[in-house]
């Protein structure tokens, strides 16, 4: 395989005959939307029926092996990553956030447990390169940590027909949220993930490189008579935002860290160690940061970030991410805030200048059926 620069996913062609709208995403050339449809087009199908997105551009990476110790795989990463790998067992999915030492986020990612001594995980694109070295650097003899950002193709199924859609493939459907069935389509391996990024119900394949476009044109053959249709990662931008789902570079990064985010559930507290433990627990118990909430635009706007946000003419803090929601016909946003700032109160967001007012809320900003 070849790859230029930005890289391109194995779907890069299928892309191109579509009519997508490239961009530059975390050094991918990704399709934003397609000719035809668009971002609302796009967000509207996957609420309502099915769309497909190719997230190849995520990375891949195996940790597997032993230490002499008999440190084991999962041991290792529960040793480095904020959530506590042991509550989930082989076949799971997990949550999990990079930090610091000082508890800035490096990345947030899914750890996928095949066994003690196998996990896959599943960073952003950008930040592939670095969670690898980190963990690389930190490994004990006995546990190896392979990049295999280009070994694997990843489409995502999302939607309340998702289902529909693999039964018809006759691919694995009906395991847990958060659960991986690993399996075969057409004589390939194939993962099949009950994990996405939209708030609905759906999958995530997981397909060698060079099979990964047999896949997604028999996905794409499967979701038209339904009303489905290809996506791009604009309508994912605003189904992520919706449910209030953090974005790294966003919403978490190294200056703001789980505990602002409002991502404490997703660190293991009671964990003997892990990456920034002792910074992030001062910075729970003192109480005195801001805190990422929802904003719901109540007069004419549309939020986007570092836009500044005031109570009685009063800075309180900055819009982190901020769209316009296609299922709401509103202005919507995340945004830190200050403690004193509460859900239901009222603000104002300095859009390009003029203030627009807003209502403070708890996401999901729409209920969906993701955990059905």
């Amino acid at each position: 395989m070849t790859f230029s620069t930005p890289l391109t996913s194995p779907l890069h062609d299928r892309h191109v005959a579509l009519g997508a709208k490239l961009a530059d995403f975390g050094g991918w050339d990704m399709p934003i939307e397609y000719t035809g449809a668009g971002v609302v087009a796009e967000h509207t199908a996957v609420r309502e029926a099915v769309g497909i997105f190719d997230v190849s551009h995520l990375g891949k990476a195996q940790v597997t092996g032993r230490a002499a110790d008999g440190t084991t795989a999962v041991d290792f990463i529960n040793a480095c990553l904020t959530n506590d790998l042991r509550r989930i067992t082989a076949g799971q999915a997990q949550y999990t956030l990079c930090c610091t030492e000082d508890g800035g986020v490096v990345d947030d990612l899914i750890a996928y447990v095949r066994a003690d001594d196998d996990v896959f995980l599943i960073p952003n694109a950008a930040n592939t390169a670095e969670v690898v070295d980190l963990l690389s650097a930190a490994a004990p003899a006995g546990i190896t940590i392979v990049n295999q950002h280009t070994r694997y193709g990843i489409i995502a199924v999302q939607g309340p027909r998702s289902e529909e859609v693999l039964e018809g493939l006759g691919l694995p459907t009906g395991h847990d949220y958060m659960s991986f069935v690993d399996t075969t389509w057409q004589g390939r391996p194939v993962t099949v993930c009950r994990t996405g990024y939209t708030g609905e119900k759906g999958y995530e394949i997981v397909a060698g490189w060079d099979e990964t476009p047999a896949v997604w044109d028999a996905l794409a053959a499967a979701i038209e008579p339904l009303g489905g249709r290809a996506c791009g990662l604009g309508a994912r931008d605003t189904l992520r935002t919706e449910m209030g789902y953090p974005l790294h570079g966003n919403d978490l990064s190294p200056s703001i860290t789980p505990v602002m985010a409002g991502s404490s559930w997703a660190v293991g507290w009671d964990k003997p160690s892990f990456w920034g433990k002792a910074a992030l627990t001062e910075e729970r118990a003192a109480k005195t940061t801001r805190l990422l909430r929802g904003l719901r635009v109540t007069g004419r706007g549309i939020p986007r970030p570092h836009c500044s946000v005031a109570v009685d003419g009063v800075d309180v803090g900055e819009v982190t991410s901020g769209t316009f929601s296609p299922t709401l016909k509103v202005g919507i946003a995340l945004a830190l805030l200050d403690r004193s700032v509460k859900v239901g109160d009222e603000v104002m967001i300095d859009v390009r200048g003029r203030d627009v007012s807003a209502e403070v809320v708890k996401p999901p900003f729409v209920t969906t059926g993701v955990r059905d």
